[in-house]
């Protein structure tokens, strides 16, 4: 059984990570200033671990896909106030409450299965939102 393990931690490490469409670096640095619009909100998915790097996933609001997340990355969307449903990977779902003029932070976790990765989403504060924004890369947002 050991073997086994050590077998697929070796060959997971040598798939590589995946590559997602990376935003433009100009609105990298301007969603990394923290401010919104007062008749907006923000809303910011990241995945700032390296857990699942091989695994590249869809997230939607609202219904439609606003961009495709990979490891160290994240999507930023202005949207308008008020409540608002985010979708990662197509299963799991948070329900959000975005006020004018705020931001809003939601950790995207990678959950590895036996057949296939999954996702666990976490509404987190502002001091680890930011910190996990800034430890990432903007990918690219519908």
């Amino acid at each position: 059984m050991k073997k086994l393990i050590a077998a697929t931690v070796v060959a997971m490490s040598l798939v590589g990570c995946a590559s997602v469409p990376k935003g433009d670096p100009q609105q990298d640095a301007a969603a990394k200033t923290f401010k919104v619009a007062p008749d907006k909100a923000g809303v910011y998915v990241y995945r700032n671990e390296t857990m699942g790097a091989a695994i590249s996933m869809d997230v939607a609001m609202d219904g439609s896909v606003i961009g495709t997340t990979g490891a160290h990355t994240y999507l930023y969307k202005e949207v308008a106030p008020g409540k608002h449903t985010i979708v990662s990977q197509g299963e799991d779902k948070l329900d959000i409450d975005a006020a004018p003029g705020t931001l809003t932070f939601v950790w995207q976790e990678v959950k590895l299965g036996m057949m296939a990765a999954g996702s666990k989403l976490h509404l987190v504060d502002a001091a680890e939102g930011k910190k996990g924004v800034a430890e990432s890369s903007l990918a690219a947002t519908k």
